[in-house]
């Protein structure tokens, strides 16, 4: 038995330099307009104060957690692809890990606080203001990042505290299932553990959120407005897919037995949870959305107008 502890090797996607540079091309494509989708949101809330109520707030919170969690993998893949390289360092094996597991866990945390938003929004109007007021809505994403940042770094003690017997990792970045494959026998019971009660939490986010849903949908069916229903049906639904897409992919990906072999399933399986849904998330929640919209076009016109003044 040998514990390595100073570099890993990431996945190798091809040997043919023209493949190489397709994926490498697909991820950039991938991360630049999450990148782009994301900020743009952040921006159109931070500077607008008419966005400032729970539902952008929540909303921008989502933005800055799906630039994190794609930020802290695909920018090294995409150096590896380019420079042709497999390393990833120890530490920064850890850090990955570390990372992407709070961006993602918070990332769930904020999907369902925005499904109990709208349900109290459409289920309890009257009440909105107090149940949903400002200090609620900051105690909410405090406790969302403590609690992602505790079980983020249960995940990472328990996944580098076994030693490994092999530095080969078969995926492009250090996703926890694939660590485990390379631990020594029997030294990773502890991290198991956790990887389920993680997934248990994460699916009894996903029964609320339907839970929340069907009260919402069969409030909703009640509205009168033809226009009213079809505007929640539009946003709601598409959140509850892209959802369920994250969730299931993510489950298979953790829970299923992995392969010694790598294939071509194992990577769309990790980019449909680790990649997607950040790049979908800004065109269902906001880039559709009037506000954003109209935010978005007075801070350009602000900044036309201070670039035309200062010449």
């Amino acid at each position: 038995m040998h514990n390595y502890t100073s570099e890993f090797l990431l996945l190798e996607f091809s040997k043919i330099w023209e493949i190489q540079i397709i994926y490498g091309a697909l991820l950039l494509i991938l991360y630049s307009m999450t990148l782009t989708g994301n900020l743009l949101i952040i921006i159109a809330i931070f500077f607008d104060h008419h966005l400032h109520i729970p539902m952008y707030f929540f909303l921008m919170n989502l933005a800055i957690q799906d630039i994190g969690s794609v930020s802290v993998i695909i920018p090294k893949a995409i150096f590896n692809l380019l420079t042709n390289t497999r390393h990833i360092c120890y530490s920064g094996c850890v850090t990955q890990v570390l990372m992407f597991v709070f961006f993602v866990g918070s990332d769930i945390a904020v999907l369902t606080l925005m499904a109990y938003d709208r349900y109290v929004a459409i289920c309890n109007p009257l009440q909105y203001e107090i149940i949903m007021n400002r200090t609620a809505c900051t105690k909410m994403i405090n406790c969302v990042w403590i609690a992602s940042f505790f079980n983020c770094v249960l995940n990472t003690v328990g996944t580098f505290t076994t030693p490994f017997c092999s530095h080969i990792i078969n995926q492009f970045y250090c996703e926890i299932p694939h660590l485990l494959k390379i631990a020594c026998n029997g030294s990773y019971k502890t991290e198991t553990e956790v990887v389920l009660f993680s997934s248990t939490l994460g699916f009894g986010c996903f029964i609320f959120i339907v839970i929340t849903y069907v009260k919402i949908f069969a409030a909703v069916l009640n509205i009168p407005s033809v226009q009213g229903r079809k505007k929640t049906f539009s946003t709601c639904l598409p959140h509850l897919t892209v959802f369920s897409i994250f969730l299931f992919t993510a489950y298979f990906a953790y829970l299923r037995p992995i392969s010694d072999n790598p294939s071509n399933l194992d990577f769309v399986i990790t980019v449909m949870y680790s990649v997607v849904p950040s790049t979908l998330n800004p065109l269902i929640y906001s880039l559709r959305n009037k506000d954003i919209k109209v935010a978005l076009s007075r801070f350009l016109s602000l900044r036309a107008f201070f670039k035309r003044t200062n010449k």
